[in-house]
């Protein structure tokens, strides 16, 4: 382990992780996943179930969840291009879309996506992707391309891609198999309500009706926010100096209501735990001096330690994770809640005791 790491380093942030462990699958039922408590006061960690969760809660915590909706974001489809000679139009090559945002003001169904093909592609492109009514869904790019540095691209469909059932749940790239029914449920909080997202808040994942229950009995305060989850949590940095790196902007929204629930919790002395990484950037994008301020925004917070003094949580005080990526922008912002040493030395302990990593593996609560 390097004793004196450069915090704004790349390789500040990695860990060797054996393939095996990245889970394919969610644990079924999904709070059968495994739990690793982290004390950062003591610096020291226990084995516990998800189930066990509600115990470490009582009437001096409120939990925030993000109940956005994972959209069926992947849509898989082929080139279209005209046949020689002919005004008709014929299958070229493959490609993929992913949908990341609708764009307002240009259009009924112009998107922001990830666009994927096997060959060089420009504005004016035009697509075809596969639907279950058999129409088919058509689309053409209208700006961005395979050069494009900032790695989107902007097409125009003829109707609404979303609803047109086209797409499918687009599982992380790191779970080597096709998306199946099963997903579409899996992939979703059991709370989530705003569909938007191109990623699920993995560390609600965990949670059932009975979960939720438990920390009721336990006069556990609950309250929801927004944040649809797209690049900006999912993009791999690239540069060696993470300084250098641009998160790219997510919306969020914070109701008045849950916007007062968090601030009479903080005047009143309670603890504010996030469940995910999505929970706390919303929070802490949110706060103002004087408190959380509610209505919606457009967040491109980067929380990493290396910044001068680290950075000031004005909002969270605990906070629920699954584990994240090796040099991954999660990671970072984890090591900026908990320490950098004792996270990955945490991480050496899940990697030691076999514990399921990324979106469909175990959590980790952070005391």
């Amino acid at each position: 382990m390097d004793l004196n790491p450069d915090l704004n380093s790349l390789s500040a942030y990695d860990y060797e992780l054996p393939e095996r462990l990245i889970a394919q699958e969610p644990a079924m039922p999904r709070d059968s996943s495994r739990l690793l408590v982290v004390d950062r006061a003591r610096g020291v960690w226990e084995h516990r179930s998800f189930r066990d969760f509600p115990s470490y809660l009582d009437s001096n915590d409120l939990l925030v969840a993000n109940n956005t909706k994972v959209m069926k974001a992947r849509l898989l489809g082929w080139r279209l291009k005209q046949a020689p000679g002919s005004a008709h139009l014929v299958k070229g090559g493959k490609v993929e879309f992913v949908l990341l945002e609708k764009i307002a003001g240009q259009g009924p169904h112009v998107w922001e996506g990830l666009f994927r093909a096997s060959a060089r592609y420009n504005p004016g492109l035009r697509f075809e992707i596969m639907t279950p009514d058999g129409q088919g869904l058509r689309g053409a790019l209208v700006r961005g391309s395979s050069e494009s540095p900032h790695g989107t691209v902007w097409a125009e469909f003829d109707r609404d891609p979303v609803e047109s059932g086209a797409g499918e749940i687009p599982l992380p790239h790191y779970i080597s198999r096709g998306s199946t029914k099963e997903d579409e449920a899996g992939y979703q909080t059991v709370y989530a309500k705003h569909i938007g997202s191109a990623a699920a808040p993995t560390a609600g994942l965990h949670f059932t009706d009975e979960i939720i229950r438990a920390l009721a009995e336990r006069s556990v305060s609950w309250a929801e926010v927004t944040l649809h989850v797209g690049l900006g949590t999912f993009r791999p940095v690239k540069s060696n100096d993470i300084r250098d790196h641009v998160m790219h902007e997510e919306r969020y929204e914070i109701s008045p209501e849950v916007a007062g629930s968090i601030r009479r919790a903080k005047a009143g002395g309670k603890r504010v735990v996030a469940i995910g990484t999505t929970s706390i950037r919303t929070l802490e994008s949110a706060w103002k001096p004087g408190g959380v301020e509610p209505g919606g925004g457009r967040t491109s917070l980067f929380i990493w330690p290396g910044r001068p003094g680290g950075h000031a949580f004005h909002v969270v005080d605990r906070m629920l994770t699954n584990f994240h990526l090796p040099r991954s922008t999660l990671l970072m912002l984890v090591c900026a809640f908990a320490g950098r040493d004792l996270m990955l030395a945490a991480y050496r302990e899940a990697v030691a005791q076999e514990y399921r990593f990324f979106s469909y593996g175990d959590a980790m609560l952070i005391l």
